[in-house]
């Protein structure tokens, strides 16, 4: 089922012409109601009607993350206060929170790309929507829940935390749908494991899970032992929240909804765009919202972008699922990494469990990495001798995919604090120093 055939099925140079359009009509209104563009447009000479194809979007300033910060609360909204019928905000653990508003206008797009989310995931109106991401200030939990009601979905709100209490939901109420972070759909796994609940009493068939990249290695386990299949969700409170691309049944790629948020891949250190299938950092310019239209919004995010038509017949531009972060990027003894590559590794070698943690600290002028890992009950009860080849066999495979030596510490089951959100993959001591 396709929510929206008509925007997601559009040619392609038809597209062109909508986004251009769009991003006139936004840059111009950005110019009058927002004085932080105005000079910022001003000072590179930008005027709207110089725009005439959306591939003139690279010659717009960026926006960041620290421009919110230094504008907030209310400096960067384009619209006026009585519009503004909610806000959302990030949690502020690096500095000023993040504040986002929307205009009931921003909410009923909000719904649609959520809606057309859910669709591209196989949902229809006929299903059971668990939601488990954060309700409040997170924009997880709400989004979601609007979006499945928009399709038509029955949505069960019940946000995060009391895993035992969620399972028998989904048990009880026969839910279809799941969405939560990919780590919080593994410890339901694992209480469903715990409380004898097997895959049969479930009723899942498709999960939306996001809000932390993840590779298909934990794809794979969570497709296993929840019975369903995984679809990732893409998307970021300072662009609307989640919806901003999701994976179709085909698996290749996420779907950017891209009349109404424009994607480019640029190089992380130049700001210079990159072609279709470099990897380099996600930009994101919003074409279509009211409140809070960003510009050329720096995610950080790293991914690349690719054009080929998918089988499924939506005509969006894809982009690869988030590998990292470029200011998450761990740089250990000169080499650049990323939780994921290590998680790659992990979820491939049999005996260990998908919960780990990785640390980060310093011995003298030289950076230590060890990455510690659960494995399963009948590992822990080997030999020492089978343990240490198992604790061997991990480092050779890190060491191959990160050209770096980790130390490798097996714990026991459980031993790893489970998440009720976003997964906590790193602890730098180095910083602590």
């Amino acid at each position: 089922m396709i929510f929206d055939p008509y925007h997601e099925c559009m040619d392609v140079e038809q597209r062109r012409e909508l986004q251009i359009r769009r991003l006139r009509e936004t840059v111009a209104r950005l110019m009058v109601s927002v004085p932080f563009y105005r000079d910022r447009f001003r000072s590179h000479g930008i005027e709207p009607e110089a725009l005439q194809s959306i591939d003139d979007l690279k010659n717009l300033p960026f926006t960041t993350k620290d421009d919110l910060r230094e504008t907030y609360p209310y400096g960067m909204f384009a619209a006026p206060l009585p519009d503004i019928v909610r806000l959302h905000a990030s949690s502020g653990t690096s500095g000023r929170p993040t504040l986002v508003g929307y205009t009931a206008e921003d909410i009923e797009i909000w719904s649609d790309v959520i809606a057309r989310s859910i669709c591209c995931a196989g949902g229809d109106s006929h299903d059971i929507l668990h939601v488990a991401y954060g309700y409040g200030l997170f924009t997880g939990g709400l989004g979601l829940h609007f979006g499945g009601e928009r399709l038509g979905c029955t949505v069960v709100p019940m946000s995060a935390g009391n895993t035992k209490r969620q399972l028998r939901m989904m048990v009880d109420l026969g839910c279809t749908l799941l969405a939560c972070t990919p780590s919080y759909a593994l410890t339901l796994a694992d209480a469903a494991q715990e409380e004898g609940v097997s895959r049969d009493q479930l009723k899942l068939r498709s999960g939306i899970f996001g809000a932390e990249p993840w590779s298909d290695g934990m794809r794979q386990q969570v497709e296993e032992r929840l019975g369903l299949s995984a679809h990732d969700i893409y998307g970021l409170s300072e662009i609307i929240g989640p919806g901003v691309s999701q994976e179709c049944g085909e698996k290749n790629g996420l779907h950017v909804f891209d009349d109404h948020f424009v994607p480019e891949i640029v190089d992380p250190d130049t700001g210079e765009s990159l072609p279709p299938g470099q990897e380099g950092e996600l930009v994101i310019t919003c074409i279509t919202k009211r409140c809070l239209p960003l510009i050329r919004y720096r995610t950080r995010d790293i991914s690349a972008l690719y054009t080929e038509p998918c089988p499924c017949s939506r005509t969006h531009v894809r982009m690869a699922r988030i590998t990292g972060r470029t200011d998450d990027m761990l740089i250990i003894r000169g080499v650049n990494v990323f939780p994921s590559q290590i998680e790659e590794v992990l979820t491939r070698v049999e005996g260990v469990e998908p919960h780990y943690q990785i640390v980060v600290g310093r011995e003298g002028h030289m950076d230590t990495l060890e990455v510690q890992v659960e494995v399963t009950p009948h590992i822990m009860a080997d030999t020492i001798g089978g343990m240490e080849r198992l604790e061997r066999e991990i480092a050779r495979e890190l060491q191959a995919t990160l050209s770096l030596t980790a130390k490798v510490r097996l714990v026991e089951p459980q031993t790893i604090a489970r998440s009720e959100g976003k997964a906590k993959r790193v602890i730098d001591l180095r910083k602590e120093g």
